[in-house]
């Protein structure tokens, strides 16, 4: 029977000690009264406000939850979401207050102090304090040095100031933190930053070690087209030109989406070499391999109306129309075909069948992360900072309107 009644003794103390710890967690005694500290989250200013917040309304959002703190001024949370809202409206000043008053409060975690820096580092690189967010990502470093966020901001500074060995030494941690399926994306991104520095290189008059660096990309990823295009620029500058079209004529192969970038490069040392079979073949090669490449068409018809060929050069211009009648690049060199033809008649007509209703527009092309558009090839998307990613977009005459 005593036996009994200690066990449960026992157990009512340790029911009464888990009641006074949640009690403890949830209520805070401040002025004199009991404060619930879960009434920030569970009022419907709270709830209201990460509605709007999901509905990327940022005005309202930051009204609503700015009346729920004062529910709780001591909401961690509340304060962290509407710092970050801030940054996002550009009010750049108020989000570092917030974030800063946040980091002097006592008996933080490792984690929330993690967290708080981060987006301090965030909320300075937004106002272009460089030096003030590399500070402050390199402090969560120290406290987490696995944390992901903060070593890509930190490659991204290093990358828009252009040192591109700290971004590369950055770029490596996190390949080495990374799942197996995620290494490709790494690896491609490690190429390109090699290929940084091979161009630095020439930049600094050291071509050994360009090529050196050159050559890395391409180790590191075979569809590294940065790493080919300068190389064999470099090849063809001291005089290779052999090797220079050799290295070039990789490309077509291995990313067959940006051979269009090797044309100019090709027809221009063929003609140094006194070669004026290579480049047509080319052009013809790639016409085979991919019977909707507008871009070799138009490069193809160019030659041919350079060479005194106005009206081979008007098919292939005109089938170059076919599948993309909106290039105005296409179009300049038609009328400089049909100019040197005296505007025949039957060819203006053919010409203006195909392009009844067309949109001119230059070659755009588009980020597959966030859909910045450009009108040139990027390697690295100056909105999202992404490498890689662009991609050419059709744009239809109804999307332009």
């Amino acid at each position: 029977m005593d036996d009994s009644v200690g066990l449960l003794a026992a157990l009512v103390a340790l029911l009464a000690g888990l009641a006074v710890g949640k009690a403890w967690e949830r209520y805070k005694l401040r002025a004199g009264r009991w404060i619930d500290l879960r009434r920030a989250r569970e009022s419907p200013r709270y709830l209201l406000g990460l509605n709007m917040l999901v509905s990327n309304q940022l005005d309202p959002a930051i009204e609503e939850l700015n009346t729920a703190v004062g529910l709780d001024a001591d909401a961690l949370e509340l304060h962290l979401i509407l710092g970050n809202l801030y940054r996002e409206k550009g009010q750049v000043t108020r989000a570092i207050q917030l974030h800063q008053q946040a980091l002097q409060r006592p008996k933080l975690t490792r984690g929330e102090q993690a967290y708080l820096l981060l987006c301090l580092g965030l909320d300075f690189k937004r106002g272009g304090f460089v030096d003030r967010a590399l500070e402050a990502f390199t402090e969560v470093l120290r406290i987490d040095g696995a944390n992901r966020q903060a070593l890509s901001n930190l490659e991204k500074l290093h990358e828009e100031q252009q040192q591109w060995h700290e971004a590369r030494a950055i770029r490596r941690r996190l390949a080495a933190m990374a799942e197996p399926g995620e290494r490709p994306r790494h690896q491609a991104i490690l190429a390109f930053l090699e290929a940084r520095l091979g161009v630095q290189a020439l930049e600094q008059a050291d071509p050994a070690e360009a090529v050196s660096r050159f050559e890395a990309a391409i180790a590191l990823d075979e569809r590294a087209v940065p790493a080919y295009l300068d190389l064999g620029d470099l090849q063809r500058r001291e005089g290779r030109l052999a090797e220079a079209i050799a290295t070039w004529d990789r490309v077509p192969g291995i990313a067959p989406d940006r051979a269009y970038l090797i044309l100019d490069r090709v027809e221009r040392a063929s003609r140094e070499l006194g070669d004026d079979e290579r480049f047509p073949a080319l052009c013809r090669r790639l016409i085979d391999a991919n019977p909707q490449d507008w871009r070799a068409r138009l490069a193809l018809g160019r030659h041919l109306a350079d060479r005194g060929d106005p009206s081979a050069a008007l098919d292939l211009l005109f089938e170059s129309l076919v599948h993309n009648p909106h290039a105005l690049s296409v179009h300049q060199v038609v009328w400089q075909a049909l100019a040197a033809l005296r505007f025949d008649e039957s060819r203006v007509r053919r010409y203006t069948e195909l392009t009844s209703g067309a949109v001119f527009y230059r070659d755009p092309h588009v980020c597959m992360q966030c859909r910045y558009r450009s009108t040139e090839l990027l390697w690295q998307c100056p909105q999202c900072h992404e490498w890689n990613t662009f991609v050419e977009e059709r744009i239809t005459p109804a999307e332009e309107h």
